[in-house]
């Protein structure tokens, strides 16, 4: 479906019109073209941004814009395509009166009924910005308001570490902070009960309740870094204490409320480096793991679909609990699981978040999760530069045995932007092989290159 240079998308032979889309909310071609191959009906909301593109390559779409900080979108427009989508005009007001997520639960209505009219019955959230609205809509789909009250916790760090908290979860310390004076109180408790003679002082961190990554994350050790690096931030927010441990996320396939397949991403840099599956150290403790999952997804009360979870494996055996989303995952670890396993987890995830996915549509699909063909790994690199003069590739890089591509290339606009935490990274290396110790050599030498000079 892909070729050089340019992405082509082909449509399947014509489906029945009456028959019954999943809606993809947001945007993914590797989730496009995923549904594609398993032959299922369709539909994408997205962001207008992308109607050209999906009008180029008659691509079922709705433009739609998630955010809730303007006082009036712009009309999207919809032609008639190969699939029949008859034009629709789009257009939604924010109401400032109105919290973020009564506006979400009132859009939705609108979007549900034009769904609706096009026979699609299930949304799939493509990204985190989506999450709620999926869980508005199969609130709506599935006539269950609780699917929405559900999503809005997967959208709230606070919410989702207490409730991990009540289900007998570790945790870690946290309060939801009003502002700079709860943010001095909580440090001062912290430092209180955590700090030892001749030993610096672990941090805390300051984080927004709904974004992903290290987008506002901000590490704070002391009344100075309160005063200088709490610039911008937006309150309410999370404080909670510092985790000690080896950070890795776990990626779980479920339906009908059962594991299908369950990865683990050994983060080896933290926002860098990702390895899948983990060092042996690590996937010793996968029964531990698999445990405090089976706990999370009941906790949750989780169904269908995936689930992205961050936890700490400290060493002396105990695994915290860092949060939890229900979405594709970044960091290319969906990439990395299908050059590690061998099958498509774009595709596995729209099979478990379908309800109406038969048993034999899993035989055969998902292999044995102790059973890799080897280890995938990638850097990934941010510019410490504010202008991209060229690119820096050590040879010595492209001639390891493991190193199987990398995507760097000069930018149209070389000036760098600034941006919330690390930002999106420009370009990744990808690594593949049979050892995982093997696999840290290059990683450990070259996660802090500059490839953007």
């Amino acid at each position: 479906m892909k070729t050089t240079g340019e992405w082509i998308y082909y449509p399947k032979k014509s489906r029945p019109a009456k028959e019954s889309k999943i809606a993809l909310i947001g945007w993914s071609l590797q989730a496009i073209e995923a549904i594609d191959k398993l032959n299922k009906p369709f539909i994408v909301v997205g962001p207008p941004d992308f109607q050209s593109f999906a009008n180029k390559y008659k691509i079922p779409f709705i433009g739609w814009d998630f955010g809730n900080d303007r006082e009036q979108n712009e009309d999207s427009k919809q032609t008639i395509n190969a699939f029949g989508l008859k034009t629709l005009n789009i257009k939604t007001e924010t109401i400032k009166d109105k919290s973020k997520v009564e506006e979400v639960n009132e859009k939705a209505e609108e979007l549900y009924n034009i769904l609706k009219s096009q026979n699609a019955n299930l949304a799939i959230a493509l990204f985190e910005d989506t999450v709620e609205w999926a869980g508005a809509l199969n609130a709506r789909f599935m006539q269950d308001p609780t699917i929405f009250d559900k999503s809005l916790i997967f959208r709230n760090k606070a919410k989702m570490k207490r409730k991990a908290q009540m289900a007998g979860l570790q945790v870690g310390v946290f309060e939801e902070v009003f502002n700079k004076e709860d943010i001095r109180r909580f440090l001062k408790r912290i430092k209180e009960i955590s700090f030892k003679d001749n030993e610096k002082m672990s941090p805390i961190h300051i984080k927004p309740f709904d974004k992903a990554g290290t987008v506002g994350h901000r590490v704070i050790y002391s009344e100075k870094d309160i005063a200088e690096n709490l610039n911008g931030i937006t309150f309410p927010c999370l404080a909670e204490s510092h985790l000690n441990g080896k950070e890795i996320s776990v990626e779980t396939f479920i339906h009908d409320g059962e594991i299908k397949f369950m990865n683990i991403s050994d983060y080896v840099v933290f926002e860098h480096s990702i390895m899948v599956p983990p060092s042996a150290n690590v996937e010793e403790k996968r029964p531990l793991i698999r445990k405090a999952m089976e706990r999370l997804i009941n906790t949750f009360d989780i169904r269908y679909g995936i689930t992205h979870a961050e936890f700490f494996l400290s060493p002396n055996g105990d695994i915290k609990f860092g949060e939890v989303a229900t979405r594709i995952p970044g960091g290319h670890i969906f990439d990395l699981i299908q050059r590690a396993y061998g099958f498509n987890p774009f595709q596995g995830n729209i099979l478990c978040c379908d309800p109406s996915t038969k048993k034999e549509e899993f035989e055969n699909f998902f292999p044995d999760e102790t059973k890799p063909k080897g280890h995938a790994c990638c850097i990934m690199a941010y510019p410490n530069v504010k202008y991209i003069n060229d690119l820096d590739i050590p040879e010595d890089l492209e001639e390891h045995p493991y190193f199987e591509k990398h995507n760097f290339y000069i930018p149209a606009n070389r000036e760098v932007e600034k941006a919330e935490g690390n930002g999106n990274h420009y370009g990744t290396v990808f690594f593949y092989g049979n050892d995982s110790k093997k696999m840290m050599q290059p990683i450990m030498k070259y996660v802090n290159h500059s490839f953007y000079i």
